[in-house]
């Protein structure tokens, strides 16, 4: 029976994924867990629990708060009388996981959530229905104080120091400065202004005049929002800009956001973030109608077209729709799939060659499989990722595994190696070959 008859009778199936999804090969996908493991050691290291919560959930807690786009991009469906859907942020999660287990956590609670998350939107370039977000919040108990705004600041300077991607500036503001300033010219719900006025950078002053009148704002408020909202920089220079154009003492909540801005601008200081690292942007506004303080933008200097790559801030109350306790809190995320997608798109990043953890291919050659495999056990106990050749095949064939996959090293241990106890081994990369009188000296040579 031919091939063709036989690939027909079993029903072969074009293996593919779906549109808006990803998976990567070795090379790619080594490359993205060095930056999982990155970022997961920084937030670990200023104290933030690891968590992890369903990736379903039930609809009525999902979706408590969401609408609009929110709730038509949801996947959501029923399995016998559950009505469930796939988590759409890591946030709405967190919010469920804190009013659930009050009782049980230690305030301020403090985690981290590295995990998937699902939105059916329309499938384009850096944007996927599947996709990672790297999230850290600290959640209070009624009250947080305003100095964790400014740590923050610290661990996304930490992190993007430690993936070593270009420079960077975290680009900070109020919200209360915002809405108080929006209120002393009479606009009571600044929201379609403040998206336009997001638009600066786009369209031009020009462009965003005449949409900010368009949408009924008169042209002298117009122009006072432009002026306020173009100002960026250092603190100081934020601050004295201020001063000159005599908005300081101005009122309710835009002297409370302004007084905010400076102690937390006070506070990043202490932390010992470099002044370079970040400043003052006063058009940003992040999420209008969830942030109700301090926000934060974070940019690659070389590479605006990217947007933020990090963004969050200050919310008044994490879980209104399931408790009635006042859980106050402070956040910034990641969008990690977007953002390996950009950086290698642009260029920033590069798979390094390797596919594989494997630091050394241990290859036995006759009968010293047993003193192979003993040896790897001690190299693996040192702490390096090793592994062992078990299939039959000549050397070359053997040094070509390792090759392809980008295995530093190849060790051939042969009958003369195992009755002196030594290890012969070939660098890989430049192909220059060593022999080394224990494990113990090879392991110290490699680390």
């Amino acid at each position: 029976m031919s091939d063709d008859v036989n690939n027909n009778a079993r029903n072969i199936i074009e293996p593919s994924i779906l549109a808006g999804f990803q998976e990567f090969l070795p090379k790619e996908q080594m490359l993205f867990t060095r930056m999982q493991d990155l970022i997961r050691a920084s937030f670990e290291s200023y104290g933030f629990i690891p968590l992890d919560t369903p990736v379903l959930e039930k609809s009525q807690v999902l979706l408590a708060k969401s609408g609009g786009d929110t709730a038509k991009q949801v996947y959501r469906f029923e399995k016998g009388d559950t009505d469930m859907a796939m988590r759409f942020d890591l946030t709405v999660p967190l919010a469920r996981y804190v009013a659930q287990h009050y009782d049980s956590l230690v305030f301020p609670f403090r985690r981290y959530h590295i995990g998937k998350v699902y939105r059916g939107e329309r499938p384009q370039k850096g944007r996927f229905r599947e996709f990672y977000q790297c999230d850290i919040d600290i959640i209070g108990n009624e009250t947080l104080g305003i100095l964790n705004d400014a740590e923050l600041v610290s661990v996304i300077n930490a992190t993007f120091e430690a993936l070593k991607i270009g420079d960077f500036t975290v680009m900070l503001n109020n919200r209360k400065l915002l809405g108080g300033f929006f209120a002393s010219l009479g606009i009571d719900d600044p929201t379609d202004a403040l998206r336009t006025v997001d638009k600066l950078d786009k369209i031009g002053k020009e462009n965003v005049l005449e949409e900010l009148v368009a949408q009924g704002v008169a042209e002298e408020a117009a122009e006072k929002i432009i002026a306020l909202t173009s100002v960026s920089g250092s603190p100081d220079e934020v601050f004295g800009k201020i001063e000159a154009m005599g908005l300081c003492g101005l009122g309710g909540s835009f002297d409370e956001g302004l007084s905010e801005l400076k102690t937390v601008c006070g506070y990043i200081k202490l932390f010992g973030v470099p002044e370079s690292r970040y400043c003052i942007d006063l058009k940003i506004a992040r999420g209008l109608d969830y942030y109700t303080g301090t926000v934060y933008e974070t940019k690659l200097n070389g590479y605006p077209e990217l947007g933020s790559i990090c963004s969050g801030g200050r919310y008044d109350d994490l879980a209104s729709n399931y408790t009635k306790k006042k859980l106050p809190g402070v956040g910034i995320s990641i969008g990690l799939s977007r953002l390996f997608y950009q950086l290698c798109a642009a260029g920033i990043i590069n798979a390094d060659g390797r596919s594989t953890p494997s630091k050394v291919l241990f290859i036995p050659m006759g009968d010293t499989l047993e003193y192979t495999l003993g040896i790897a056990q001690k190299v693996r106990a040192a702490g390096i990722a090793c592994e062992t050749y078990l299939g039959e095949g000549k050397l070359g064939k053997k040094f070509g595994y390792a090759d392809k996959l980008g295995i530093p090293y190849a060790a051939v241990l042969g009958s003369d190696e195992r009755d002196a106890g030594s290890i012969t081994v070939k660098n890989m990369r430049t192909g220059e070959q060593n022999s080394y009188e224990s494990v113990e000296i090879f392991i110290e040579n490699i680390r």
